[in-house]
């Protein structure tokens, strides 16, 4: 590993930025054949977690048909997202207590054993209750994954890192539905799950025989149970969950909205954000610094952070909105196949690889994080404006797929992006929790987008197929649907085309406002993210010397040793300064370093 001279510092997105503080002249690199295989099984097992979000967006058709129940089938997504979206956080913070590896493997037995449960569902209510427990694993998957590719990255491969995470992100969420497609196509919608088993077995023996000794490993500061913040993560949990509880219920029967079914969960969701803030803000100031808060407050006062997390809440509405909206539209409107509807999204997967990859480029020497999180929400707000030009044809429109490029496109560039943000506006200390909270509200968004769309749905078709369907066509439409007349079927169309308007509109709406929340991410006086890397490895220094100082002053005097002098550096362990690092001065021990921005 490099020396103290190494003046070798990460790009596009630094995730390098947590490892670099970790690794130290004592740390072998890994062989390139071992790292090849770790990050394989670490890659697969991101990819199978965020394919898992959008897997089933051509296959809602089919299993709404088998079980003859349309108006509640997006559960089947929201069950996975919900819970995906609400342990990221908290498996991150248990990976520090039980180590990356028990950690990861853990998940990945739950994702996988879950998964197998999902394609033996004999009912509706089964299949819904092991995704919500597949999305558990899920979530311990995706939060893992992006700690231990830095961790372990050599230093001349973590320029690539962001990017590599990014690309996997997008391709997953579009290469999702046509994988979905396929397999329904081809076999059955029971195949979407099972294939979990064979793929996923295979990179957790992949981990698991190529995790690395110890001498290998950087030095990370583990904690203890009792640290956990489980106040905080129930709250989280509560606050996610309970809103799109709402919403959803909202969907299938419209005449709730007024009734406590609605009115309760989206009063307690919201109750459970104001409680979580105000609990992270009695610990911070009771226990600062002691609990692994579930919500840590001093990422959010950091306006770069908060605003970049803003953009990945409000883009992430309309994208999976998106994903699951098009592959119905195009098997109802146009009659196309759970294979067809899938490959109809590959320019947006191709849009979106591209995406990822250019905000990579883009960043690789300048610090444009800015220009790139807005060029997104223009992208996504263009190809959504364009849709709303549709019309109820049954003849396919090939422009749709174009206005879908802009989206993918929009998409990728924030999907990297955002990586790159939460590497180095995050304390290294709080890069788990960090990108945790990336991913949350990524999920998050794109749940309350999929909630909405079905309410939406849900109330065009009260109001417009009311009288022209009967009551068991209505609940069954899916397996109904070659039994229309003429007349029923370019009804269905007109209601799912206006549908698809309106949840265009809605997407609009979010971006405008997603554009002006992301001005915040705009910094002044800006550096290079590998210059920002290196202020965070140097804060990370003084946060130790200052808690080894603390812990120091408290033991008694030991007979020979004499202590450093007052504003030495003392040296801490797993730690290794930047060639420009200079020691601070002793009042700056612990403090905050002033903002860049």
């Amino acid at each position: 590993m490099s020396g103290p001279e190494d003046k070798t510092v990460t790009h596009s997105g630094t995730l390098g930025v947590a490892a670099n503080v970790g690794h130290n002249e004592t740390i072998k690199p890994l062989p390139t054949w071992r790292y090849a295989l770790l990050g394989l099984g670490v890659g697969l097992g991101l990819f199978l977690a965020m394919l898992d979000t959008s897997i089933v967006a051509t296959s809602i058709y089919s299993i709404a048909a088998e079980f003859n129940e349309l108006e509640a089938i997006n559960w089947v997504v929201l069950a996975y997202t919900l819970t995906y979206l609400s342990f990221a956080v908290l498996f991150a913070r248990i990976s520090d207590v039980i180590g990356r590896k028990a950690a990861f493997l853990t998940a990945f037995a739950i994702f996988i054993a879950f998964s197998i449960a999902c394609g033996f569902a004999h009912n509706l209510t089964q299949l819904i209750i092991f995704r919500a427990l597949q999305g558990l694993g899920g979530s311990g998957l995706y939060s893992i994954a992006i700690i231990i590719f830095p961790e372990l990255t050599p230093d001349n491969k973590k320029q690539f890192i962001a990017g590599i995470i990014g690309l996997v992100i997008a391709m997953a969420g579009v290469l999702g539905p046509v994988i979905g497609g396929l397999l329904t196509h081809y076999q059955s919608w029971r195949w979407v799950f099972w294939i979990n088993g064979p793929i996923g077995g295979f990179s957790a023996v992949v981990f698991w025989l190529c995790w690395p000794d110890k001498k290998y490993l950087p030095d990370i500061e583990r904690r203890q149970w009792k640290h956990l913040d489980y106040l905080g993560s129930f709250l989280l949990i509560a606050a996610s969950v309970l809103i799109c509880f709402a919403f959803q219920n909202g969907a299938i029967n419209v005449s709730q909205w007024k009734e406590a079914v609605f009115i309760t969960p989206l009063v307690v969701g919201i109750l459970s954000v104001f409680g979580l803030f105000a609990w992270e803000y009695f610990i911070e100031r009771r226990w600062n610094g002691k609990f692994a808060a579930a919500m840590p407050l001093k990422l959010l006062r950091n306006h770069v952070y908060s605003a970049g997390v803003l953009n990945t809440m409000f883009l992430g509405f309309p994208y999976l909105l998106s994903v699951y909206t098009f592959p119905i539209r195009f098997q109802i409107v146009h009659g196309k196949s759970a294979l067809e509807a899938g490959l109809m999204l590959l320019p947006m997967l191709a849009a979106s690889a591209i995406g990822s990859t250019a905000a990579g480029a883009v960043n690789k020497n300048r610090n444009r994080l800015f220009e790139t999180m807005i060029a997104a929400c223009l992208f996504m707000l263009i190809g959504c404006a364009l849709q709303t030009t549709a019309t109820p044809s049954e003849t396919f429109e090939p422009k749709v797929l174009g206005f879908l490029v802009f989206i993918g496109l929009g998409f990728g560039l924030s999907a990297a992006a955002s990586t790159m943000l939460g590497a180095t506006e995050a304390p290294i200390w709080e890069h788990a929790p960090a990108q945790g909270i990336i991913a949350q509200l990524r999920i998050l968004g794109g749940s309350i987008g999929i909630a909405t769309s079905s309410a939406i749905l849900g109330a065009k078709t009260r109001d417009q197929l009311t009288g022209v369907l009967s009551p068991p066509q209505l609940r069954g439409l899916a397996a109904q649907m070659s039994n229309l007349t003429p007349q029923q079927y370019a009804a269905v169309r007109v209601t799912y085309t206006d549908a698809l308007k309106m949840d265009m509109i809605v997407c609009c709406a979010i971006l405008a406002a997603g554009f002006f929340l992301t001005l915040g991410v705009y910094q002044k006086n800006r550096v290079s993210l590998e210059e920002r890397q290196r202020q965070r490895v140097i804060e990370e220094q003084d946060r130790r010397a200052a808690s080894n100082e603390h812990v120091l002053a408290n033991q008694p005097p030991v007979i020979g040793h004499q202590p450093p002098a007052p504003g030495s550096q003392a040296p801490v362990p797993g730690i290794q300064a930047p060639a420009t690092y200079q020691a601070a001065p002793a009042n700056a021990w612990g403090g905050a370093y002033p903002s860049q921005v």
